[in-house]
């Protein structure tokens, strides 16, 4: 398997229909019962069966897993297995595991612990990250009297370039903190290469990677990219809402932060988190690992988890390609008159499958709207938006419709969103 294949790689079609069937609400809104391609799966996302199945079982359940009785201690183990399964998807041999209501919080909560603790005279980021990891950057840097050095985005890429990140940093940074792929442009960030560059200048920088929006559609592996602290968000990975996750080395766990005084230092949960969010996690790494086996026969789970994210990487890929070139039924999104692809890039290899479009004289939002009219959820980046203007106005356009589909969609899919965007396309042309 080439991972550099732009073209990508779709999976046989008995493989995409066990997929298909192991979502809910794939192509029916349960609401509406009306027929929909939930195409928004940058913001919500669909989810697995086996996880909200897995979280409705073990919610049920009253038991405390810190007391002793049998059904207790069997929590205690799912929990246990959880941090391991969380291990298998960061490729975690040490530090900590981080628990919390969303990513975002986690984020801030590991930001803080960092800046307000390490030395230094200036925080270094980017105009591209999300406002969790930018305002925790700016709040605790401003506090503790830090500069904040901003990398500026590459418009053409829709990234991040590593000179413009390192330019920033000097002997004197505290932290950098640096998205893993823009939730608006796709485009992913060399973040192995970054970590060298900024530790070739500071060998003891503390690195901090928001990865929410990049973990449902590549893999992550920190014995390669040894960040400090790292974020993600299960609900878009299949998963229900209510807990975000994070990895932090040994050195940041042993930085001051919020706990119980009785708790050693290595803790940073605090209370109990609802034990079925550690079932769904498992239950999600379980799913993982069985499209690994489709194409593996080995027993190791970290190895089925990376063949199964990087079949997931290469279906999509393909999906990505379709939809921007076309397929022998209709025209992709380059060759629809009076539709702009932003931000569009010939390495596909450098993206995870989001899609930055826009309609010729229908503004963005009204075009979301139509698109909802013919049963396509996507999802209005605008510059208002204070999720979006900092990063929007960086890559010097105002705007646009987010396309964000997930790996449990086919070229069916794909068709029938470009024939219903041709369609639209046709009002928008004067």
């Amino acid at each position: 398997m080439n991972l550099k294949d732009i073209k990508g790689k779709l999976f046989n079609d008995e493989l995409m229909e066990s997929i298909r069937d192991k979502f809910y609400h794939l192509n029916v809104d349960p609401l509406t019962q009306r027929k929909r391609l939930f195409f928004d799966n940058a913001g919500g996302a669909l989810r697995l069966k086996s996880t909200s199945d897995a979280f409705k079982k073990i919610d049920e359940l009253p038991d405390c897993p810190e007391h002793s009785n049998s059904s207790a201690l069997k929590l205690y183990e799912l929990q246990q297995r959880a941090y391991e399964d969380i291990r298998t998807i960061f490729n975690a041999k040490s530090g900590s595991i981080v628990t919390s209501l969303t990513a975002s919080m986690a984020m801030f909560e590991m930001a803080r612990a960092i800046i307000e603790n390490v030395p230094g005279t200036n925080v270094v980021t980017t105009v591209l990250e999300h406002p969790s990891a930018y305002d925790s950057a700016v709040i605790y840097g401003e506090k503790m009297g830090k500069e904040i050095r901003v990398a500026k985005t590459n418009p053409v890429t829709g990234g991040v370039d590593l000179e413009s990140i390192v330019k920033l940093i000097d002997k004197d940074t505290c932290v950098l903190s640096v998205i893993y792929a823009s939730n608006i442009s796709g485009a992913i960030l060399d973040i192995e290469e970054i970590i060298k560059a900024a530790r070739a200048i500071k060998p003891d920088l503390y690195i901090i990677c928001d990865a929410v929006q990049h973990v449902p559609h590549g893999v992550i592996d920190l014995e390669k990219t040894p960040v400090d602290a790292i974020n993600i968000a299960p609900y878009k990975m299949g998963c229900p809402r209510g807990i975000g996750f994070g990895y932090i080395s040994e050195r940041v766990a042993k930085l001051p932060h919020d706990k119980l005084i009785s708790k050693d230092h290595s803790v940073w949960e605090l209370g109990s988190p609802a034990s079925g969010h550690f079932a769904a996690i498992s239950a999600y790494v379980d799913y993982i690992c069985w499209i690994g086996a489709q194409f593996l026969d080995v027993e190791d789970r970290r190895e089925l988890f990376v063949e199964g994210m990087n079949r997931i990487k290469m279906h999509e890929r393909a999906l990505m390609y379709n939809m921007l070139n076309g397929t022998l039924n209709c025209k992709g999104l380059r060759d629809i008159q009076g539709v702009t692809v932003y931000l569009d890039y010939e390495d596909l290899s450098k993206r995870d499958f989001i899609m930055a479009i826009g309609f010729d004289n229908i503004d963005y939002k009204k075009a979301v709207s139509l698109l909802e009219e013919e049963g396509v959820i996507t999802f209005e980046r605008v510059i208002s938006s204070p999720y979006s203007s900092r990063m929007l106005k960086s890559l010097k356009f105002d705007g646009c419709v987010r396309v964000s589909p997930l790996h449990c969609h086919n070229i069916e899919d794909i068709e029938n969103f470009l024939k219903i965007v041709f369609n639209i396309s046709k009002r928008s042309i004067i």
